[in-house]
């Protein structure tokens, strides 16, 4: 997917936080730090510094949800952190965005901390976001 792609589809993904520009995905994947995993109907888009991984943004085509995509996404997000180097994982999702905060938690995410008026709403009032952490080392059973 080009950065046009990403921007494209991130639009229909979401009003809040608002979509990312053409220029801010471009930004994203020119860093050596970011890291880009698409399926024809979604992506997700990461960065690790040191032993820490960020997911910056998932989105899947509001017309393909409900099928295993974000999980896939999920997924591979976790992957390519742990084969990185990452051993630890965070993201923020708006706190009214109950289907995310559904996969996240499904996966193995919990909530770790609250972010006050953290996003903007096309309406001009302001969301707080979860912050959602997991461990990526692997279990021993």
């Amino acid at each position: 997917m080009t950065p046009e792609d990403l921007a494209a589809l991130h639009a229909r993904s979401f009003t809040t936080p608002r979509p990312w520009s053409t220029a801010e995905f471009a930004g994203f994947l020119a860093s050596p730090l970011c890291f880009l995993r698409t399926l024809p109907q979604g992506f997700v888009l990461g960065r690790t510094i040191a032993d820490e991984a960020e997911l910056l943004t998932i989105a899947v085509d509001p017309d393909a949800r409900r099928n295993g995509s974000g999980r896939a996404l999920l997924h591979a997000f976790e992957a390519e952190a742990r084969a990185r180097g990452a051993t630890t994982a965070f993201l923020e999702v708006a706190i009214d965005n109950n289907a995310a905060r559904g996969l996240y938690a499904s996966g193995g995410w919990a909530e770790s901390g609250l972010r006050k008026a953290y996003y903007h709403a096309p309406d001009g009032t302001r969301i707080d976001a979860v912050v959602m952490s997991r461990s990526l080392q692997a279990q021993i059973l």
